[in-house]
């Protein structure tokens, strides 16, 4: 199994990571070279998180109703149509307002494709393969990241160089990933194997799937902790490519987007991807209960780098990086333990559905914040904004402090004895 593994969960997570990294990420990036302001695009572009946090709704829907493999391909025939009308749009002088209807609905598309993979991924594989291959998703979720956030980004800088506009190099872009998502369908229409468990249940009930998620034991303190653990990562991730791209009157680092889109969308990813990394190698070894802790430090405090970014106002290549580095290793290393607690807390009868729920409450974590972080920023200018961040990671610290892990280790001495 683990050999047929690797022909899709590669693809899968990729498949997966892409549309969430161009409608979250890219779409900020875009909107700034398109001349939209800081606060209407972290608000506008906060509503995409929207179908993240109410998936929960009808992921029971999903669990229930056809296979997971065949939601998974329909969801990116959907999405390469998408993306297709996003290229079409873009150049027209209403592209605002037509762009944002037209991700926000593929954002629903992308939702609901999370619910899909992700529970076909434990449908699919026993629990020493979903282990072995967690490194190897988050792996090619984060490459996901470096082709949108990185590739992508710097090509429409190109681009825009060479043809003089801004707004076709984006439509080009959204073409050539249009086309690249035609290609997915095809490749996993072949390769996703037919999981004998992947079958639609003809038993169960929304109000099963809801009513013992919610019994769940330490329920409270877990949503809690689910909410609010990236209370300051929220806000930052919709500020910091803005940063990059302001006028350093405007207290930013005048960056342009092929230095963005190497500095924050393939570096600060590869960074990204090597926390995640050795976070997964030691929580293999030691269980996530003796790495919680270190795990938490390590997504919180290296956001002091953009204080001090915002104070000395460098555009040094090398600085910058290395900041960016920095922050971005910390917080794959720190989210190895949000993944692994959601994972955990999530087993169970309907463990795609509940894992879809926890997903939803980090979006809504993610959302509220993010919403409000343009206004907060323009307020009180990148040094005072980021110094706000800061203050904003203490919620989380705290909340994780009530949270009940299993210990993994225990769990394998009892399945070596027995």
């Amino acid at each position: 199994m683990q050999q047929s593994s690797w022909r899709w969960v590669p693809s899968l997570y990729f498949a997966e990571g892409l549309p969430y990294a161009i409608i979250i990420s890219v779409s900020i990036v875009m909107y700034k070279n398109l001349g939209v302001s800081n606060a209407d695009i972290a608000l506008y572009t906060s509503w995409f998180y929207l179908p993240w946090v109410i998936k929960p709704l009808w992921s029971p829907f999903v669990d229930l109703c056809k296979t997971k493999r065949w939601w998974i391909i329909i969801m990116q025939t959907v999405m390469s149509i998408g993306f297709a009308a996003v290229a079409f749009l873009i150049p027209t002088s209403f592209f605002f307002q037509a762009t944002i209807a037209v991700l926000w609905l593929m954002a629903f598309a992308s939702a609901t494709h999370d619910i899909a993979a992700d529970g076909f991924y434990m449908l699919a594989q026993d629990e020493q393969q979903q282990s072995f291959f967690v490194g190897v998703r988050n792996i090619f979720y984060r490459v996901a990241m470096i082709v949108g956030q990185g590739f992508m980004v710097m090509m429409a800088g190109v681009l825009s160089r060479i043809n003089g506009s801004m707004a076709v190099a984006w439509s080009l872009i959204f073409v050539a990933i249009s086309l690249l998502f035609v290609l997915l369908v095809v490749y996993h229409k072949l390769q996703l194997p037919r999981a004998e468990s992947d079958t639609e249940k003809e038993s169960g009930s929304t109000r099963d799937i809801f009513v013992s998620f919610f019994r769940k034991p330490n329920i409270l303190p877990a949503i809690a902790f689910i909410l609010l653990y990236r209370l300051g990562e929220a806000q930052l991730t919709k500020m910091s490519a803005p940063f990059l791209l302001d006028d350093i009157s405007k207290g930013g680092l005048a960056m342009n987007n092929e230095q963005v889109g190497a500095i924050y969308g393939t570096f600060g990813v590869l960074a990204l991807l090597a926390g995640g990394l050795v976070g997964g190698i030691a929580a293999a070894q030691n269980g996530l209960k003796r790495w919680l802790w270190p795990m938490i430090m390590a997504m919180n405090l290296p956001n002091i780098v953009y204080v001090a970014l915002a104070w000395i106002q460098t555009s040094n290549f090398f600085v910058v990086s290395s900041a960016v580095v920095l922050e971005q290793f910390g917080y794959g290393f720190g989210f190895t333990a949000f993944t692994l607690f959601i994972i955990q807390f999530s087993q169970g009868e309907y463990k795609t559905a509940h894992y879809a729920l926890c997903t939803g409450l980090m979006a809504l974590g993610m959302m509220l914040p993010g919403m409000i972080s343009g206004f907060v920023q323009e307020a009180l200018g990148y040094s005072s904004f980021f110094l706000y961040v800061l203050l904003c990671c203490i919620p989380g610290i705290v909340c994780a402090a009530f949270i009940k892990i299993r210990d993994e280790r225990d769990d394998r001495i009892v399945k070596s004895d027995s």
